[in-house]
């Protein structure tokens, strides 16, 4: 009699103890997958963060610096494409007279690409990008679309409007030699296909320089999208480190290509695929330039290019180096004070 009571208490004791080691076991499962959700956020914010604790202010025009090596989901983003609509305030004022571009490609040469942004705002970002599948690159940002106009300080409360600079690409150069830049145009008849996504023209920008080793990847991605402009559209001048060059335009509801057929090519504000072609002292002073040493530039030659065909409201006059990832920066037409910085390249090029 004795031994059954203790059998019953034996057994009611272990009903007891059951619900408690489930408990146990549950709040072990909550804080594994709390731990788990923190580690992720941390991995998420990782990149963002030390983005944003990078920046740095180098000129007073201002122009600032900042490294981005991390995720900014453009791929996750290109996929689905973009609704216009919201972005319509921030990117309906372009300049429809503005900006210069020009490859100088000679053979056994260095290659450059050279770009004044002609526009009235003051206030430049030049990023550093290493997306983990996508090739690192360097871009320049106007930081008016961004809402950071003019800021000779930008504080942390802020700095969080930066983490949407990959998006908002003017001109660029990736590590495998293939450079872009997109300038103003009087007319657009842009395709849209309704399988394919849409981006805007700062993100082609930033799709050909996370994802285009040559300008042939270039024409391939970009042909892949719908495009969708501000006010004022735009053509794009790419060029690559093997000495191809060529100028995307929208035209006739279709894509047109116009490709170098010398060792140099100029891009300014008129469409090459439509006649008569409109005077412009600064495509001619460029391309009489690059004709007379057929595509052969030193940087300082290119840069006094730059300087000669740059305008009262020039924000920043870039060369880019194809072939060794040298960039050499002026702000706001100030070329006694050219600022020099490296993007790493893949390999050497030519």
């Amino acid at each position: 009699m004795i031994h059954v009571i203790q059998e019953g208490a034996k057994m009611k004791t272990a009903k007891k103890k059951r619900p408690h080691k489930l408990r146990k076991r549950i709040l072990a499962a909550l804080l594994f997958l709390l731990l788990m959700g923190l580690i992720t956020l941390a991995v998420l914010l990782y990149g963002p963060v030390t983005a944003m604790a990078s920046l740095e202010k180098v000129d007073d025009f201002p122009l600032y610096v900042m490294r981005y090596k991390g995720e900014y989901f453009f791929d996750f983003f290109a996929e689905r494409g973009v609704e216009w609509g919201p972005y319509q305030k921030a990117y309906e004022k372009l300049n429809p007279a503005a900006c210069t571009s020009f490859a100088a490609l000679a053979p056994g040469a260095d290659a450059f690409f050279g770009r004044n942004f002609d526009w009235k705002h003051r206030s430049a970002l030049l990023l550093f990008t290493d997306p983990p599948n996508g090739y690192a690159s360097v871009s320049m940002v106007d930081l008016f679309y961004l809402g950071l106009e003019g800021l000779q300080e930008i504080p942390w409360a802020r700095r969080v409007n930066l983490l949407g600079s990959p998006y908002a690409t003017i001109d660029g150069m990736n590590e495998h030699g293939v450079a872009i830049a997109q300038n103003a145009v009087p007319l657009r008849n842009t395709p849209k296909d309704p399988d394919r996504p849409t981006l805007l023209n700062s993100q082609i920008a930033r799709l050909v320089l996370d994802h285009a080793k040559d300008v042939d990847e270039a024409l391939t991605l970009i042909g892949q999208y719908n495009i969708e402009f501000a006010d004022t559209p735009v053509h794009f001048h790419i060029a690559d480190a093997s000495g191809k060059s060529a100028i995307v335009e929208y035209v006739n509801g279709g894509i047109s290509v116009i490709r170098d057929d010398k060792p140099w090519q100029v891009s300014t504000n008129f469409l090459f695929s439509q006649a008569p072609r409109p005077d412009c002292w600064r495509y001619d002073k460029a391309a009489r330039s690059l004709g007379d040493s057929q595509g052969s530039k030193s940087a300082d030659e290119a840069m006094s290019l730059l300087q000669s065909t740059s305008q009262d409201s020039t924000m920043w006059s870039i060369l880019y180096n194809l072939s060794t990832g040298e960039i050499r920066l002026a702000m706001g037409r100030d070329y006694d004070q050219v600022h020099a910085f490296k993007l790493k390249p893949k390999s050497h090029r030519r």
